[in-house]
């Protein structure tokens, strides 16, 4: 017999342990306009979709993660990053932008860097996170 796992306690040990970064989602809502003298492009104006708390994690950050829970959670990652979010936000869209606006450790390495929502936020009926997988904007 099988013992049954409290979805909430997992739910909660996600948020307390693993989705304690500030992140930023936003969707662009236009395009980036030109910049006559440069012959550059400017920012791509966007509108903030959610703010709060999440974690962008690598394909190992996963699996380190499922480790932690004591169970699998998600299935292997076909992108190198992930986006976790507590159910309380919206669904990404693809397309969207995440960003770390402020890092809970030191050496985290994800302030700064921009991703691209590469698919709808993963969608179950039974859920403890959101998962969102992302591709790294890198510049030209």
């Amino acid at each position: 017999m099988s013992t049954p796992v409290d979805l909430d306690a997992v739910r909660q040990s996600l948020e307390n342990t693993v989705m304690v970064d500030r992140v930023r989602i936003s969707r662009p809502t236009g395009t980036a306009p030109l910049d006559p003298e440069t012959g550059l492009l400017g920012p791509v104006p966007a509108a903030t979709v959610w703010e709060g708390s999440g974690a962008v994690l690598s394909a190992h950050g996963l699996s380190t993660v499922e480790h932690l829970v004591g169970g699998k959670w998600l299935d292997d990652s076909a992108s190198w990053y992930g986006l976790v979010t507590p159910l309380s936000a919206p669904l990404p869209q693809r397309g969207d932008r995440v960003e770390v606006l402020l890092a809970a450790s030191a050496n985290a390495g994800t302030v700064g860097r921009l991703w691209q929502v590469l698919d709808p936020a993963e969608a179950s009926t039974v859920e403890v996170a959101r998962v969102t997988r992302l591709d790294e904007v890198t510049p030209p």
